[in-house]
C-alpha cells in the first residue's frame, strides 16, 4: 500500500507543477484533465502526509524517551500517535479504492409499475414524488423526459433526468424491485395487497462515451398524449428512437419542441446503451468478490415499504427504517450513507483478497 501511496504523492507533485505551467494552461482540455486528476488523489496525498506526520512524530518522541526530563511528554506524544496511525492507515485504504468513474454525473431515472396494475401505478408515483423531494432537498434539477400517466394519477412509467453533482453516487443503489404492501383504497374488505415498481438508474453520458452509429437509428414522431390518451399536443412532436442492432427503444414527449424531445430522447438511448456496457463490467467484477450489495440489477428486490407496520426494509443491508412518511418526503440519505458504506466495505475486502 505505502509504495502505491508513493507513487501517487509523486503524481500529484507533477501534476502540481504541471497546472501552473502558463505553457500547459494555454491548452485549456489538456490543463482541464490534469486539473481533475490532481483535485482527485488531492484527498489521498493529503491523507498520506498526515500519516507521515504522525509516524515522524511517533518515532520522535520514541527517541525522545531516552531522556529523563522528557519522557513524560514523549510517552504521551507516542501513546497519541500510535493510535492515530491505525486510524489513518484505515481511511488510507478507504481512499485508494478505484473510484466508480460515474459516481460525478447525472443520472437518467427510470421507474415503472409492475406487478399489481393500478395499485403498483400509483406506488410508481409515490416513489416519483420520493425522490422529487430527494432532488429538492439535495438542490439538484429534475426534468421528467417522458411519462405514461394512468387515470388515477399514477405512472405506468416515468423517466425523469436529474441534474446536480454526485447525483449517480447517491442514487445508484436505488436500482431494482420496490416492493409496497398496504391496503388499497379500492379495497373494500381491508386485504393487504403486494405490488412493485422496477427503478433504473444510469448514469448520463456523452457523446464521446458511447458511440452510436446514426444508421443503426430508427425515428418515429408521434403526438404526445396525456392520461387516457387524451393529446396533449396537436402536432406530431413527440419522439420515439429505436436501436436496431439491440431493440432499445427511448422515447420523449414531454416537451413542444420535436428537436427538444429527439435531443432528450437520444440523451436517453445512449444512457441505455451504456448500462448495458456497465452492466458487463460491473459483472465481471462482482464475479470476483464473495459478495456484493449491488446497485443495477432490476431483477433484484431491492426494498419493502410495508405501510401497516410503518416498516421499510432495505433486504440487501438488512435496514429497517420506521420514520416511514419522513422517508417517503425524500428523507433517505441515512438508507443511502449506510449502502454506500456497505459497499465501501465489500470493495474493501475485495481489494485485500
Amino acid at each position: 500500500m505505502f509504495d502505491k501511496l508513493e507513487t501517487v504523492e509523486k503524481r500529484y507533485e507533477e501534476l502540481t507543477v504541471k497546472i501552473s505551467d502558463p505553457e500547459v494552461i494555454s491548452r485549456t482540455n489538456e490543463w482541464r484533465e490534469y486539473m481533475k486528476e490532481h483535485a482527485e488523489i488531492e484527498p489521498i496525498v493529503q491523507k498520506y502526509r498526515e500519516y507521515k506526520k504522525a509516524k515522524e512524530a511517533y518515532e520522535e518522541a520514541k527517541e525522545m524517551m531516552n531522556d529523563p526530563e522528557m519522557k513524560d511528554l514523549a510517552e504521551e506524544e507516542m501513546l497519541t500517535n500510535k493510535e492515530l496511525m491505525p486510524k489513518l492507515e484505515e481511511e488510507l485504504k478507504i481512499l485508494l479504492i478505484p473510484k466508480d468513474p460515474d459516481d460525478d454525473k447525472n443520472v437518467i431515472c427510470e421507474i415503472r409499475g409492475g406487478a399489481g396494475g393500478e395499485e403498483a401505478a400509483l406506488f410508481a408515483g409515490t416513489l416519483f414524488r420520493m425522490y422529487t423531494m430527494y432532488a429538492e432537498k439535495k438542490h439538484w434539477k429534475l426534468e421528467v423526459v417522458n411519462e405514461n400517466e394512468t387515470g388515477l394519477g399514477g405512472y405506468k412509467e416515468i423517466s425523469f433526468m436529474i441534474t446536480g453533482k454526485g447525483a449517480y453516487s447517491r442514487l445508484k443503489f436505488e436500482s431494482g424491485v420496490h416492493r409496497v404492501q398496504r391496503v388499497p383504497d379500492t379495497e373494500s374488505s381491508g386485504r393487504i395487497h403486494t405490488s412493485t415498481a422496477t427503478v433504473a438508474v444510469l448514469p448520463e453520458v456523452a457523446d464521446v462515451e458511447i458511440d452510436i452509429n446514426p444508421a443503426d437509428i430508427k425515428l418515429e414522431v408521434y403526438r404526445a398524449s396525456g392520461a387516457g390518451g387524451q393529446h396533449v399536443n396537436k402536432t406530431s412532436s413527440a419522439v420515439r428512437l429505436i436501436h436496431v442492432p439491440t431493440g432499445i427503444v427511448a422515447e420523449c414527449q414531454t416537451e413542444r419542441s420535436q428537436v427538444q424531445n429527439r435531443e432528450y430522447a437520444m440523451r436517453l438511448l445512449r444512457s441505455r446503451l451504456y448500462e448495458i456496457e456497465k452492466q458487463k463490467r460491473d459483472s465481471q467484477i462482482a464475479n470476483e468478490r464473495k459478495s456484493q450489495v449491488g446497485s443495477g440489477d432490476r431483477s433484484e428486490k431491492i426494498r419493502t415499504y410495508n405501510y401497516p407496520q410503518g416498516r421499510i426494509t432495505d433486504h440487501r443491508i438488512g435496514m429497517n427504517v420506521y420514520q416511514f412518511e419522513d422517508f417517503l418526503n425524500g428523507n433517505i440519505d441515512e438508507m443511502i450513507d449506510n449502502l454506500i458504506a456497505a459497499d465501501r466495505a465489500e470493495r474493501l475486502k475485495g481489494e485485500e483478497e
